[in-house]
């Protein structure tokens, strides 16, 4: 019975990927994937890249690849070189090396393994690698993503929350994510899929590593420094295994304010991660109190 081990979103967390390498090698899977985002939201891309790299395990390219390498080519807004809300994304870009960028800019958007090959991995659908697929959403759209591929079973990542749904038309598996889970278990998580032919196991890997670790490269590496209210807030979805950063961003538009560390304090007295729908449902509500008022 063949073992495959799907693994994505590290985000730069070398302590993360450490642990799951060992749990690898006790598990010792037949073929192994990484379903993109190596990189971005954590200090360590280039040592994750290169990790990846000398192992020789076939790899995709997720939208923070893309976010990285747009700030390495310069093809972004004037604003971004120097604003300092985007101080988190230099530091990361600038933080990788000439054999990384070539790396990452060579990786394709999607692959099947060859020890399954009715399985299509993406990173987020197969329409878009910012997209994601999460428990919220509708068997209808997961219908319509299975139908625009050619194999019945579609991995994917992004959305940092393991998920496995069975539909008619075929199968939707979230691997979750090993350097910043979203489902409130700080653990790093990938999955194991077995498969006997016609049909497929999946199993949800959850292993243990050293977040304090985590934590001293985050300021020793001196991105918790230059990173402002972005590293501040990507170290509390590591603390809390929850989306923090783009809520952030949501309250800081909603409200008026700078996204910028001064408005992080007064964002996290009003945000409860256990309540992310009605913290958006609200937002949403102002958005149009204010423009009917306008």
């Amino acid at each position: 019975m063949p073992t495959i081990a799907i693994l994505a979103d590290v985000h730069g967390n070398v302590p993360a990927l450490e642990a799951v390498l060992t749990d690898l090698d006790s598990v010792a899977p037949d073929e192994v994937l990484v379903g993109g985002d190596l990189v971005g939201r954590g200090p360590e891309g280039s040592r994750v890249t290169r990790t990846v790299r000398e192992r020789g395990w076939r790899t995709i390219r997720g939208n923070h690849e893309e976010y990285l390498l747009a700030f390495r080519r310069g093809d972004i807004p004037p604003d971004w070189h120097d604003a300092e809300m985007w101080a988190a994304s230099r530091w990361m870009a600038a933080e990788l090396g000439q054999d990384d960028v070539a790396y990452l800019e060579g990786l394709p958007e999607a692959l099947s393994p060859e020890l399954a090959p009715d399985v299509r991995l993406v990173h987020g659908t197969p329409r878009s690698a910012n997209e994601g697929i999460g428990p919220w959403t509708s068997d209808e759209a997961v219908e319509r993503h299975l139908g625009s591929i050619d194999q019945t079973v579609l991995a994917c990542a992004h959305t940092h929350r393991p998920l496995d749904r069975r539909l008619g038309s075929g199968r939707v598996i979230n691997v979750g994510s090993v350097g910043l889970p979203f489902n409130r278990d700080p653990r790093a998580q990938y999955v194991l899929l077995r498969s006997t032919g016609d049909r497929l196991q999946v199993e949800f890997r959850r292993v243990p590593y050293d977040r304090d670790e985590t934590r001293r490269i985050y300021r020793r590496s001196g991105f918790l420094e230059a990173g402002g209210a972005t590293a501040r807030l990507l170290l509390q979805e590591l603390d809390e295994a929850a989306p923090f950063l783009v809520p952030f961003l949501s309250w800081a538009e909603a409200e008026g304010r700078p996204p910028l560390d001064e408005s992080v304090d007064a964002f996290l007295a009003v945000y409860d991660p256990d309540r992310q729908r009605e913290f958006f449902a609200a937002l949403s509500d102002r958005r149009a109190s204010t423009v009917g008022s306008d």
